[in-house]
């Protein structure tokens, strides 16, 4: 199967070329496809004719769309509906990633794909909007929504926590409850739900909740961390974007796929992060 990864050079991007070793993988970064363009995202598209094109590029500022509104609509919306136009045209399926971002947080259980989507800020309203643009423009879609990502390459929260680790006291938020996702357990289950040919909206993310604040505690607990760590309310954070309260992900969906628990992730990022330092 030849497999075409947009966004390749991002957290998700570099876990797919991973996960899809065994298959014909073509990464292209923004600097090889500029999405947003869609001429050129259907010529590239059709030149290269793979069997199913996975979408991981996206704008991931949250605060920074707050400010930068067109340039965050422009890679999150218009540029999945390019993608969508170009594939439907081939007749292939495009893999789609979204976001936890399109909930409000209001909702006390966790959030299924058939839960209706009301977004706060900019960036999940323009990833909502994507959503909308690949559902119009093909029916050959898998759209994945994801939570609180992170892997042991890029910048995220764990690695940023882990530097502020240095002092003796670090303060981190407990009223925002997710789920913890490690780029490489989403990849796998990407490249399962590839092979079924169910199309849908699916949630993909590691497998039950937490805040912040415990996320911490599991990942220095792991790392034999011995800074303490401080729960503090998000209004001690005041950032432009909304944040949901709680966008905990769950699945209804069939196949139902479900990514190991958000605890094992938080363990196998803590071994390859103490690995790679050992190396440094």
């Amino acid at each position: 199967m030849k497999v075409l990864v947009v966004g390749a050079s991002g957290q998700l991007g570099r876990a797919l070329q991973d996960a899809l070793s065994h298959q014909d993988v073509i990464a292209w970064d923004f600097d090889a496809l500029d999405i947003t363009k869609r001429v050129q995202t259907s010529r590239a598209i059709s030149d290269v004719s793979p069997d199913v094109v996975i979408n991981a590029a996206a704008f991931t500022k949250v605060d920074q769309a707050e400010s930068d509104c067109e340039i965050a609509y422009q890679v999150n919306a218009v540029g999945p509906q390019n993608l969508a136009c170009a594939t439907d045209a081939l007749g292939i399926p495009l893999v789609h990633i979204s976001t936890d971002y399109v909930f409000d947080g209001t909702k006390i259980e966790p959030y299924h794909e058939f839960d209706q989507p009301q977004p706060r800020s900019i960036y999940g309203k323009s990833k909502l909007a994507g959503e909308e643009a690949v559902r119009s423009c093909t029916r050959q879609h898998f759209i994945v929504r994801t939570a609180w990502l992170y892997h042991t390459i890029g910048e995220n929260f764990p690695k940023t926590i882990c530097r502020l680790a240095e002092k003796s006291e670090v303060r981190v938020v407990s009223d925002q409850r997710g789920s913890p996702t490690f780029a490489p357990h989403l990849a796998q289950a990407i490249a399962q739900l590839i092979m079924s040919h169910h199309y849908g909206t699916y949630h993909l993310a590691g497998t039950g909740g937490t805040s912040w604040f415990e996320f911490t505690q599991a990942l220095f607990r792991h790392l034999g961390i011995t800074a303490q760590v401080v729960p503090v309310l998000t209004t001690e954070f005041p950032r432009p974007a909304p944040r949901p309260a709680n966008s905990v992900l769950t699945s209804l969906q069939d196949p139902l796929i479900l990514l190991p628990a958000w605890e094992d992730g938080v363990r196998e990022f803590a071994e390859q992060y103490a690995r790679n330092l050992k190396v440094i």
